[in-house]
């Protein structure tokens, strides 16, 4: 059976979540890192030299990198989270290698309002995360109009790490322009249970 490590309020924890349930596999996950520690000790270091979350076994196969392990399971069950066609399975990866390198001000905004004491945080640099950011998601809401999903029609691969951190942008307490086309596709990631269970519980 597919085991996880890693604790559940991780966002790169819920990318392999989402995943996991949205294909309908079946996992045991173990809680570690943050306050349940443990991603320091040497049995998990030997999994993953990073001491980072999350990790994976699968019939043998270590991984760990959040967007790969996705890319992995969903390649590993056929599932049609992967396009068969090249061209529509290239689209759906760009967007999450788009995630890694143009949403990284999110996790500025995520830690200076959600893990940051009121009194201890610093207002200019999350408006200067926050700015850049809305010019990174007007980018995907220019290219989401005429598409329900980023790659096209149907959930992909390429839907999972900007969804999760869509969840962020959406409930954090912050200014964000009007960009109807990435509402209506968040809107969309809404009505999926697996969405809802593993990206949409309060943030902590």
């Amino acid at each position: 059976m597919l085991k996880i490590w890693g604790r559940a309020n991780s966002i790169n924890v819920q990318k392999v979540l989402w995943v996991a349930d949205e294909i309908g596999i079946p996992y045991t996950r173990v809680d570690i890192g943050g306050p349940f520690g443990g991603n320091r000790e040497p049995a998990y270091l030997a999994l993953n030299p990073n001491g980072l979350v999350p990790t994976i076994e699968d019939d043998g196969v270590v991984l760990w990198e959040s967007n790969s392990i996705a890319r992995y399971l969903a390649a590993s069950r056929n599932s049609p989270l992967v396009p068969a066609d090249p061209k529509l399975r290239a689209e759906a990866e760009r967007w999450m290698d788009w995630q890694l390198t143009s949403l990284g001000g999110m996790t500025p905004i995520f830690w200076g309002l959600i893990r940051t004491p009121a009194e201890k945080r610093d207002p200019a640099a999350i408006e200067a995360a926050r700015v850049q950011v809305a010019g990174a998601w007007a980018i995907l809401d220019a290219h989401l109009k005429g598409r329900d999903f980023v790659a096209g029609p149907a959930l992909t691969v390429g839907d999972i790490p900007v969804g999760c951190m869509a969840y962020r942008w959406f409930n954090l307490a912050i200014d964000r322009p009007d960009l109807p086309h990435l509402r209506a596709w968040y809107d969309r990631l809404t009505t999926r249970p697996a969405y809802r269970k593993h990206v949409m519980p309060p943030m902590t």
